[in-house]
């Protein structure tokens, strides 16, 4: 496990920002497109307030979210609209949004259509995720009804997920798109998810969903 202490939260996400952006901009060097996956949640808006303003070819980046949780977009509990606040405006505005959401009662409705709009963008170019204290990362949450499905190497790219805390019933990337992903990084802060990941390091991915990554990722972590 590669981890990375910072003095502060500021310098953490000044930093990750730029590194994001240099691995976007050599991908795109190399590629006719790139793809990067982010998490929800409030943590990494600092992060895409520095990223959005970056100088890239956005209209050859398509942007997907790690998971959503299934709501409307207008709930204050969207991760999509938290991307389209903080990530998808300025310069980042030109990026294409690859949808984990669709007008169905359930994810499990619109997971084939879903899935067949993320699969030319795979696979991942940059991948960013946070992670709980309970170890889960994107939706793949200790004792969730498919965790064990969803962290097979032959796990289809996106799968619904349902676990107790959870809220709300969610579309998740399962872990062979993550663990395919070109770049890793996680981003963490605070001294109970430093002692989380350090011991997810030593657990089953089932106990561990964050253990599924961490031998190809970096950690970004600051008090």
């Amino acid at each position: 496990m590669n981890l990375v202490e910072y003095p502060d939260r500021d310098l953490l996400m000044l930093d990750l920002a730029d590194i994001l952006t240099s691995e976007l901009a050599a991908a795109l060097r190399v590629n006719e497109s790139a793809s990067l996956s982010v998490p929800g949640g409030t943590t990494p808006g600092p992060v895409f307030d520095v990223l959005s303003e970056q100088k890239l070819d956005w209209d050859r980046v398509a942007v997907v979210l790690n998971d959503e949780r299934w709501v409307d977009e207008d709930s204050p509990r969207s991760n999509t609209r938290l991307l389209k606040e903080r990530l998808l405006v300025s310069e980042a505005s030109a990026a294409k949004l690859i949808p984990l959401h669709a007008r169905f009662a359930t994810p499990e409705e619109a997971l084939d259509a879903l899935s067949e709009g993320l699969l030319p963008h795979l696979p991942l170019s940059v991948l960013l995720l946070g992670m709980g204290e309970d170890m889960h990362t994107a939706s793949l949450f200790p004792g969730a009804d498919n965790l064990a499905a969803a962290l097979d190497d032959h796990a289809p790219p996106l799968m619904a997920m349902r676990a107790e805390g959870a809220g709300e019933p969610r579309v998740t990337l399962t872990a062979p798109i993550l663990k395919g992903a070109m770049s890793i990084h996680v981003l963490i802060t605070g001294a109970a998810k430093r002692e989380a990941i350090e011991r997810a390091a030593h657990l089953d991915p089932a106990e561990a969903p964050i253990r599924t990554v961490l031998g190809q990722a970096t950690i970004h972590w600051a008090e």
